[in-house]
């Protein structure tokens, strides 16, 4: 018996019994809390304010102050619908009008965690913790610029006097946000506590809470991401500055704070983890410093979709908000780039649903690889073509090395190749592989493919309920392999891998995004001429002359 087949079957039973541990089926989704609760003040407890561990020496308790009834503040943008509390100046919800939820209970997602502010406002002096979160204030409405809105908060603890200005973007998920307090000792720092998570809308429930992660950008290095799930609970991190922005995001939508444009960067962020009440990690704490200047600071918040255009078009990197990859990032986040790029190009150009653009977009990648595949292809039949020589020579001059060397090179000249030769064969089979890992990532967290139809899908952004792709692109890799290996010599190691890989495949595939499905296909469809034509030379090489 080849002593290969039980490492294969030991891989197959690896593939399995792995892969759907590592991607399980979604469960079915939570009731959402309903937007009614917005309005809502939080709990006392909720709003006790989360000290960040390197002023907690200076700070003082303010969890005993009595709370004051809490007045709803609404406002309405040509994409938002906000929610502000009088307690705290903190916007308590932000309803993304363009966006269905897809959990099934209808409505619009809406951007909040429970009973909890998206953000809370505290100042920390060296003497004293002004605790803007649990401060009263008054509120006034105007017009802003460019039909905006702008919603100013006013409030005093006796002491200090703070006002909290709202400037929102009509046509967009972004609005300055302008601090100011009078009467606070220096140096004094502003704290923005963010969301401690999401509640969850999507109809891939266990993907969304799995996306739950902090991220950050130092002003001089890439963007990096903590996910809840690399947090205990209680376990401290500390973000060193100066930072360009601080992110709480979900799978699709985020909760950004950015330093404005020529303005000052954050000054550090710390985040901890939140106490576990299940398995997946749902809750986190992440809080942004910023300086003030003269009681005064300013930063910039975007609350909406990760739609790759608009978070690019805020520059700054905020692309990036969602770094891609995990360890591969240095690699992945590039090509996540391109990708984007390239299928939101097409998008535009064809007006075509986003499936018909996978389609093409697999059917344009194979078409620019054919020359490079074609030139491996001829290599490796000209290597199948001298490997009986080369055979002859290593048996002729095995006991003498150096001749066998120079014999073996005189064999790869005549023929106008070199050793390096087999090599350029496997060029072609690693370089779609940043494409797939960049599709892979881009489909798990973009959210251009939420929610969209194609043929019998519902949302190419979900695995095929019914397996129909996953099943068929296996079927195109298996005949793949088949018309690889006709006429050719036989070997038992690829015949062991044309069964293997598209199991694995397969069971890769049954729990992705059915988009990822499509491409591959379209890749491997793409590539039957192809394979087919080479074969066919084979044959008529191994034809006496």
């Amino acid at each position: 018996m080849d002593k290969r087949l039980p490492l294969a079957a030991a891989l197959i039973v690896l593939v399995l019994f792995g892969v759907p541990l590592l991607f399980p089926r979604p469960p079915v989704p939570p009731p959402r809390v309903t937007v009614d609760s917005v309005g809502k003040p939080p709990a006392p407890d909720a709003a006790v304010a989360h000290t960040v561990p390197a002023v907690q020496a200076n700070t003082v308790r303010t969890d005993t102050l009595p709370v004051a009834k809490a007045d709803t503040i609404v406002a309405r943008t040509a994409v938002t619908t906000t929610w502000f509390s009088s307690i705290g100046a903190a916007p308590l919800a932000i309803q993304a009008d363009s966006y269905p939820a897809l959990n099934g209970k209808g409505g619009l997602v809406v951007l909040k965690h429970a009973q909890e502010p998206l953000l809370r406002f505290r100042v920390i002096t060296p003497t004293d913790t002004i605790a803007l979160d649990r401060m009263a204030f008054s509120s006034a409405r105007s017009s802003g610029a460019n039909g905006g809105s702008v919603v100013t908060f006013t409030g005093s603890n006796g002491r200090q006097l703070a006002t909290v200005r709202y400037d929102l973007v009509n046509d967009n998920y972004l609005t300055t946000i302008t601090v100011n307090v009078t009467g606070a000792a220096s140096p004094a720092f502003l704290l923005v506590d963010l969301p401690g998570g999401f509640d969850t809308q999507e109809a891939d429930t266990l993907g969304d809470m799995r996306a739950l992660a902090y991220s950050v950008k130092p002003v001089t290095q890439s963007a990096r991401g903590t996910p809840f799930t690399k947090l205990d609970s209680g376990e401290k991190k500390l973000e060193p500055g100066p930072l360009t922005w601080v992110v709480a995001k979900s799978k699709y939508f985020l909760v950004g704070l950015l330093q404005p444009v020529g303005g000052k960067p954050f000054a550090e962020a710390h985040l901890e983890g939140g106490v576990r009440t299940r398995k997946q990690a749902t809750n986190g704490f992440a809080t942004a410093v910023m300086p003030l200047d003269s009681g005064r600071v300013t930063f910039e918040m975007y609350a909406g979709p990760q739609s790759w255009r608009r978070l690019h078009d805020l520059g700054r990197e905020f692309e990036t908000a969602n770094p891609y990859g995990g360890w591969l990032q240095a690699v992945v986040q590039p090509f996540s780039t391109i990708v984007m790029r390239v299928v939101l190009w097409m998008k535009a150009t064809t007006h075509l649903s986003y499936g018909w653009v996978l389609v093409i977009f697999g059917v344009t990648v194979r078409l620019l690889m054919w020359p490079l595949n074609q030139g491996a292809m001829r290599t490796s039949l000209k290597m199948q073509r001298i490997q009986p020589e080369l055979t002859e020579v290593q048996k002729k001059y095995k006991s003498d090395p150096q001749k066998q060397q120079a014999e073996i090179m005189r064999v790869y000249k005549e023929h106008g190749m070199s050793p390096f030769s087999a090599f350029s064969g496997c060029l072609p089979m690693l370089i779609p592989m940043p494409v797939f890992f960049a599709l892979f990532f881009v489909f798990q967290n973009t959210i251009e493919f939420r929610g969209v139809p194609f043929l019998w899908l519902h949302d190419i952004s979900l695995h095929d309920p019914y397996y129909i792709l996953p099943i068929v692109m296996g079927a195109s890799m298996l005949l793949i392999s088949w018309i690889g290996m006709r006429n050719a010599p036989p070997n038992p190691q690829a015949k062991m891998m044309m069964y293997m890989m598209p199991a694995m495949f397969v069971l890769i595939l049954f729990n992705t995004a059915a988009g990822l499905s499509i491409y591959y296909l379209t890749q491997n469809l793409a590539s039957l001429p192809q394979q087919w034509l080479i074969s066919n030379e084979r044959a008529k090489a191994k034809k006496p002359a």
